[in-house]
């Protein structure tokens, strides 16, 4: 039996036990971390070089990116690094950095994605009141609101979960420090008071989440009325990449919480985690310059 206290490295799920499997889980993590890095940073500089794209959509957008590019840079690099140089080894005080970032950039984009729902909806279902509601102030007051949050939530998670004594060793059964697992090196009884967290944690999101599907139901109900196709298609296209980021994240992100243990494995695990922490910064700037013709034709003026 182990003590926090005597542990000064983690030790990681690898993706593979041979080095040649090693190098090729390195080399597809290698091109879509590029791909992330690169299609998030287009984004990044088109909107900001614009100006006629300087509007909350896009301005949340660009703060989709950003969020973005920290996530994957949180976990991916380590990942390949351990991979080109087979092992597993995590330092304490690097366990509970990537701990705290993830966190906060996952918890945050969460945010981000609901208040990117109220745009949408506000855009398409009010129009009039547009300017009014979701002014210049009004949208650097909620994408603060936004970062805060997630840095509040991911401080408090942090600190409460590497203050618990750790009695089961040292390793991790995922590819970087994931707070489920842990709470499993964890002693039995001490883990209880982070549930607490974890249940704020779960209100928080089911709050945005039904605010979100009540939001669409508002959406979708409003488009269907528009008496002109061209109008239907365009809110369709911009509405249509938010929903299909949003549903990647949020089905990928609940089935890895709350699965049951019967079902759960090591592989299983490892693909689930992958879909939520490392696809959606990758496939992200993707689904959104494809699907807006503004953007891709800013972003083809940016390049040429």
């Amino acid at each position: 039996m182990s003590n926090s206290s005597s542990i000064s490295q983690f030790l990681l799920l690898p993706f593979a036990g041979t080095q040649q499997l090693q190098l090729l889980h390195f080399c597809l993590f290698l091109a879509t971390y590029l791909a992330a890095l690169l299609g998030n940073s287009l984004i990044i500089a088109t909107v900001a070089w614009h100006h006629h794209l300087h509007t909350p959509m896009y301005f949340f957008l660009l703060n989709l990116s950003l969020l973005d590019l920290g996530a994957i840079s949180t976990t991916v690099p380590k990942t390949m690094a351990n991979s080109l140089w087979d092992t597993r080894d995590i330092s304490y005080s690097g366990c509970a950095v990537q701990v705290f970032f993830f966190l906060f950039l996952i918890l945050a984009e969460f945010f981000l994605l609901t208040i990117m729902a109220y745009d949408r909806y506000i855009a398409i279902c009010r129009p009039l009141h547009y300017g009014t509601l979701l002014g210049s102030r009004a949208c650097a007051h909620m994408a603060a609101a936004v970062w805060a949050c997630g840095f509040l939530y991911a401080l408090l998670h942090t600190v409460n979960t590497f203050s618990l004594p750790l009695c089961h060793g040292n390793a991790v059964a995922q590819f970087f420090c994931e707070v489920p697992q842990l709470l499993k090196l964890s002693c039995s009884t001490a883990y209880l008071r982070e549930v607490w967290l974890i249940v704020l944690g779960a209100c928080l999101v089911f709050g945005c989440f039904v605010f979100i599907v009540v939001s669409y139901v508002q959406i979708f109900r409003a488009v269907l009325r528009m008496p002109s196709q061209q109008g239907r298609h365009k809110a369709f296209a911009t509405c249509l990449p938010h929903l299909a980021v949003l549903s990647l994240f949020v089905s990928t992100g609940i089935f890895a919480n709350l699965k049951p243990l019967s079902i759960s494995s090591p592989s299983q695990n490892l693909v689930v985690a992958v879909l939520y922490s490392v696809v959606p910064p990758a496939v992200n700037p993707l689904i959104y310059s494809l699907r807006n013709q503004e953007l891709k034709a800013a972003l083809s003026k940016l390049l040429t």
